[in-house]
């Protein structure tokens, strides 16, 4: 069943179809919300002239107008109707990036998209109903198309950074195995910036172009992130740590002793981090020499990226969970040297991940934000496992480098 391809399209459709119901007709409210958001800023555009980046200052960078406005060409009014169309560019995104990846690796991507389908299914409304959704397609196409279209993996992580800045930091794995960076990756990576800001001036909102790095300069310390976890834990037991809503931003953060300190070292610490994280690609990348599984490595360096986001990042929203999948999907695919065992630990621990998440986020969010403690201890077991993956990429890239295998 697992290599039917009849099967998985079945699957396929399945899992979408009941994404698509949980935030069209069975919680819209809860599961998406953000979509809503995204619909009222494309009417705003539409119907008042008033867009985003164009007429000021936005939380995202310019690009996101592109996935907004394509569900709001079908309706801007009716907030099912935008909903709708905006689960089935999802849809088509995820079917485009999965049969990009048959096309290139064959039938070793099946496993790779049964697991994909899986963790969409764990993961939940927010696998669909957030613009990180966009992204995650475009991940998993760019990290199968990167060995054989180095140029065109660039523009297509760049394009994503421009609609959610993650994407790009997926480029520092793979530079460094590309023979040709300023040709295959600076030049095309450049020229899709220059078509961004291009337009943006045109429209005239080249002031507002950069206006999205500012927007998070001064959040607090968010409730979901990782590095909230001791203030989550010691706010079941102490009434001066307290949980509330930033209604500037309409996100829940937690408020006690210490967390404005941490909040702005982490301003400074997730840079840090991710030099960090490329030291050792490159420590990997040059002790590992010819031996290198190149494959291998740029999934395994992607998935180490992710991660630090998540784990150094001040802001923990759950879509963020969404950017584990693509170095997943494509390290499953097996397009190296690797095999399935390799990733056995890592996909395992994602996909419980995802669950947790979901549990958190849209189930028992409520119970977190009024401080129950068995919810609260699901949030804090979801963070802990992030940390655990974190050391477990790390490890299999240090035994990449002295030529043991990821599954010793």
């Amino acid at each position: 069943m697992l290599r039917s391809r009849g099967a998985l399209v079945a699957a396929f459709l399945a899992v979408h179809l009941w994404i698509g119901l949980l935030g069209t007709v069975i919680i819209p409210t809860r599961a998406f919300w953000d979509v809503d958001l995204y619909r009222w800023w494309m009417w705003q555009g539409l119907h008042q002239g008033t867009w985003p980046v164009f007429s000021g200052d936005w939380v995202y960078p310019a690009g996101a107008i592109l996935p907004m406005l394509l569900p709001g060409l079908v309706d801007t009014w009716d907030t099912r109707t935008y909903a709708v169309a905006w689960t089935v560019l999802i849809t088509l995104l995820n079917a485009v990036a999965a049969w990009t990846l048959l096309r290139v690796t064959g039938r070793r991507a099946m496993l790779g998209i049964w697991w994909w389908l899986g963790f969409i299914l764990l993961l939940g409304p927010v696998a669909v109903g957030r613009l990180d959704a966009v992204v995650a397609p475009v991940v998993v196409t760019a990290l199968a198309l990167a060995l054989r279209r180095p140029a065109v993996a660039s523009a297509l992580l760049t394009a994503g950074a421009w609609i959610k800045v993650a994407p790009g930091a997926l480029l520092l794995p793979l530079v460094m195995i590309v023979r040709r960076p300023w040709r295959q990756l600076v030049l095309p990576a450049a020229a899709v910036c220059v078509v961004v800001a291009g337009i943006v001036a045109a429209g005239g909102g080249l002031p507002h172009l950069f206006s999205f790095l500012g927007e998070q300069g001064d959040r607090g310390l968010q409730l979901e992130s990782v590095s909230a976890t001791a203030w989550v834990l010691r706010g079941l037991v102490d009434g001066g740590v307290r949980i509330w809503m930033n209604d500037a931003i309409i996100t829940w953060e937690i408020v006690g002793p210490g967390t404005p300190a941490m909040a702005a070292v982490l301003g400074v610490l997730l840079p840090l981090a991710l030099a960090a994280a490329a030291g050792l690609l490159l420590w990997v990348r040059v002790r590992a020499g010819d031996r290198l599984d190149h494959a291998a490595f740029l999934a395994r360096g992607a998935l180490l990226i992710a991660l630090v986001l998540i784990v150094a990042n001040k802001v923990g929203s759950p879509q963020f969970i969404g950017w584990l999948a693509g170095p997943v999907v494509v390290g499953l695919a097996r397009p190296g040297r690797e095999t399935v065992r390799a990733w056995r630990t890592v996909a395992v621990l994602v996909l419980v991940i995802a669950a947790l998440t979901q549990w958190v986020f849209p189930i028992a969010y409520d119970a977190i934000t009024a401080g129950i403690v068995g919810p609260s201890l699901l949030l804090v077991t979801r963070n802990v496992l992030l940390v655990v993956t974190l050391v477990v990429v790390v490890r299999d890239l240090r035994r990449m480098a002295t030529g043991r295998s990821a599954d010793r």
